[in-house]
């Protein structure tokens, strides 16, 4: 059976796997944004029909709920072959991927997802099969010890990632498709809001899918999240109406702003302001003054304040920018700041 091909591993990461299967499209002509990767991934794929080869090696990178497994999944049903979805952090043992790229079909497609946690030890088996279709196998110990090398069927190894940085550089450049997905645009998170209450059966208005989409990060996965609950808030609320303002009651009961900003982003900007004078301070000491963890800042919160313009990143340290004030209504001054609201 076609399920029986299909490898699975525990995932580490975010995704609410009801949502998912739910609400992530199965064509290229149904992911909304990213639309020059979408250009170039439908010119990869039919040459590589056309060729009747298999895609060359995939890495997707970029931060958190930009839709880098859904794309995977995307290509292999437009190859019209089967992917096998697993995650770096699980396979621990060479014997581990071994059994998996054994058992691939000629012309499927592996996801790793958070490949960048691969043992260097399981990396070194990816080399031979990514570049020459083979799997090279150690039989025995000492002396005695010999190689045997197995063909593999060509296959597409899809890498997912949202620190490209950590990849070796062997393993990056025998990727021969790299790409970097961006935060969405406003305006297709609202397609992607309309597309998902379709799916959800709730109505939502305009203006309501409009104030959902700005306070979504820029960031499908939150999008779809955000719309959950407010669809939960309207349901018992306003009629399972999402209009502009059952949009806004709701997303101050989950004490997000307009631009989306939680109560750890508030903590973030006004510990460097009340405590640094606005910085530069070290991540590790911001982390430790907000009780959280310098990867979560730094992979999670950052990049998204970064876009808005309200903190950067230098040399000496984190810095809060000009506009910060004005927008958590803090008044700059020389001595310690006043908090006003």
């Amino acid at each position: 059976m076609e399920e029986e091909r299909i490898v699975s591993a525990e995932r580490h990461s975010e995704d609410d796997p009801q949502l998912e299967i739910g609400l992530r499209p199965r064509a290229l002509v149904e992911y909304v944004g990213q639309e020059k990767i979408k250009e170039k991934m439908a010119i990869y794929i039919k040459a590589a029909l056309d060729r009747n080869e298999s895609l060359d090696h995939v890495l997707l990178y970029g931060p958190p709920g930009l839709g880098k497994t859904t794309l995977a999944h995307i290509i292999a049903n437009e190859l019209g072959v089967s992917i096998r979805v697993t995650a770096g952090p699980a396979i621990e043992r060479p014997g581990d991927l071994a059994a998996i790229l054994t058992n691939l079909g000629h012309g499927d497609v592996l996801f790793i997802d958070e490949i960048h946690r691969l043992n260097r030890t399981v990396e070194e088996i990816l080399y031979p099969a990514m570049e020459d279709n083979a799997l090279d196998i150690i039989i025995g110990k000492g002396p005695g010890a010999r190689t045997l090398r197995l063909d593999l069927p060509p296959f597409t190894l899809i890498g997912a990632t949202v620190r490209a940085g950590l990849l070796t550089s062997p393993l990056r450049d025998r990727f021969g498709v790299v790409e970097r997905l961006d935060f969405y645009s406003p305006a297709d998170l609202e397609r992607i809001i309309t597309r998902s209450s379709n799916i959800l059966n709730v109505k939502v208005e305009k203006e309501g899918a409009k104030i959902i989409a700005c306070a979504s990060r820029g960031t499908p996965r939150v999008a779809n999240r955000l719309l959950k609950r407010v669809r939960d808030y309207a349901q018992v609320k306003a009629d399972n109406i999402i209009s502009g303002s059952v949009a806004e009651e709701a997303l101050q009961m989950l004490q997000l702003d307009q631009k989306g900003l939680d109560e750890i982003d508030r903590r973030l900007l006004t510990a460097l302001i009340e405590k640094f004078e606005g910085g530069p301070v070290g991540l590790d000491t911001l982390a430790a003054c907000i009780s959280e963890e310098p990867e979560t800042l730094e992979d999670v919160y950052e990049p998204y304040l970064m876009q808005l313009g309200l903190l950067k990143r230098t040399a000496r340290g984190r810095m809060v920018t000009s506009e910060v004030y004005a927008y958590l209504n803090l008044k700059p001054a020389d001595g310690p700041q006043q908090k006003l609201w």
